[in-house]
């Protein structure tokens, strides 16, 4: 009987963490095979699909390893809440935790479309093509850091079927785009830009099924103020100080340096904005790392009384 339970738990678990690495592999044997429709040097169109491989899905990949912090922790917090039949603690430590998903993704993926170009150009200085797929894929930062925390819920409550259905459909329609997208020779959603729309549709749609399981499933607290217009609203007041400041500098001090001053710059912003705007009540800062430091900084900058 223990085993059987073992088993029905760490299946689908273990199904839907292959289901990400087959995404990811569906690129390899399609992106190649579907440039050779338009490109007939085979060396070029190995190169491009390396944008992917090498550039793109290290960078967007990067932002995620902040994440996995929320999302690891939050499966025994919530099975824990459950167990003890406490629904509005297990409601609440999941709100918070996607609030904290959505407040590390936005500013990531915005600041990632706004720097695409600075960005390959500072680490990749021979070859710093992929701009375009590099902001495409970026929009996968959010998408993915949702489903981390998204299918860690389903997991703790107990619906843990849901994340391996939500996955499985969002590939097949990474398959499809793949196949019918980047054999397209259209600078914009063709070519290996087909390949990042594949993807981001299908973080989107996993996302979208699993939320809805899990708003049927416990209710959460996601206003929309909350939840999406402050976090966007202080991501777009990082990008415009953050870009601002890289136009009027790059002249001065040289693209690198000002690319990295631009970032540190946008950290900072970003971080003002959210406690100006109040996004995060004082009980959910005291929950942060460090969150006793940052309230009493806070409270002398008199944002929090």
């Amino acid at each position: 009987k223990v085993l059987k339970k073992i088993m029905i738990v760490t299946i689908p678990i273990t199904i839907t963490a292959l289901l990400s690495t087959v995404n990811k592999n569906i690129d390899s044997f399609t992106v190649v095979s579907g440039l050779k429709s338009f490109i007939t040097d085979n060396a070029r169109a190995k190169e491009l699909y390396g944008i992917i491989s090498g550039k793109v899905d290290t960078l967007t990949t990067l932002p995620l390893s902040f994440n996995v912090a929320f999302s690891t922790a939050l499966v025994p917090a919530v099975s824990s809440a459950i167990a003890m039949n406490n629904k509005k603690m297990a409601s609440n430590r999941i709100s918070f935790t996607i609030l904290a998903t959505i407040l590390l993704g936005v500013p990531a993926t915005v600041g990632m479309i706004v720097f695409a170009e600075p960005i390959l150009k500072l680490l990749f200085p021979m070859q710093p093509e992929g701009t375009l797929v590099l902001q495409i894929t970026s929009l996968t930062i959010i998408s993915i850091a949702l489903v981390q925390t998204i299918n860690a819920a389903l997991q703790g409550i107990g619906r843990i079927n849901v994340p391996a259905i939500a996955l499985t459909i969002g590939v097949f329609v990474k398959f499809i785009c793949n196949k019918t997208l980047v054999p397209n020779p259209n600078p914009y959603y063709g070519g290996i830009n087909g390949a990042a729309i594949g993807t981001v549709l299908c973080y989107i749609i996993a996302d979208t099924i699993a939320f809805i399981v899990l708003k049927r499933s416990i209710k959460i607290k996601t206003g929309v103020v909350k939840f999406v217009i402050k976090p966007i609203l202080a991501s777009i007041i990082m990008a415009i100080i953050s870009y601002g400041l890289y136009i009027n500098i790059i002249g001065i001090i040289g693209a690198k340096l000002a690319t990295i001053i631009s970032l540190v710059v946008a950290v900072i912003v970003y971080g003002l904005s959210v406690a100006v705007l109040k996004i995060l009540t004082k009980e959910e800062v005291l929950m942060l790392p460090l969150g006793n430091k940052i309230y009493k900084m806070l409270n002398k900058m008199k944002i929090y009384e």
